[in-house]
């Protein structure tokens, strides 16, 4: 990693409690994810997206998902209690999560929001359970 100015606020925020961890980088304008966890060696089924989502009351959400997964929103809504949820538009990821697309974590976000991960599970394609 070079100058401090190049951490994102999830390794500053794993720095600070003197976690481990391994820094991966690569260009999220020409690789999908699938490439991406290829070339690690990783098993997509433990690979997880975060997925920034807006409820009709205008709560943002986070969902993490298996990257090979789609999130059903009708389920993720039921989940979060709200009456419809969509994707926010790319342009406001950053301004949103203080992360671009494709570098997007659910530690260290501009602001808190509540996060849902997938249970792993013997589920179908869609997201079917959640903790």
């Amino acid at each position: 990693m070079g100058k401090k100015a190049d951490k994102t606020n999830v390794m500053r925020i794993l720095d600070k409690k003197k976690v481990k961890y391994n820094y991966y980088s690569y260009d999220s304008t020409k690789l999908k994810f699938v490439d991406v966890a290829n070339s690690r060696g990783q098993d997509l089924a433990m690979t997880f997206k975060t997925l920034v989502i807006v409820g009709k009351s205008k709560e943002y959400y986070v969902f993490m998902v298996p990257m090979e997964k789609e999130l059903d929103l009708k389920k993720a809504a039921k989940v979060a209690g709200e009456k419809s949820l969509e994707m926010i538009p790319q342009k406001e990821l950053l301004s949103v999560t203080g992360y671009i697309h494709g570098g997007c974590s659910p530690i260290g976000m501009k602001n808190q929001f509540r996060t849902f991960i997938e249970k792993r599970s013997n589920c179908t394609n869609k997201v079917c359970r959640w903790f």
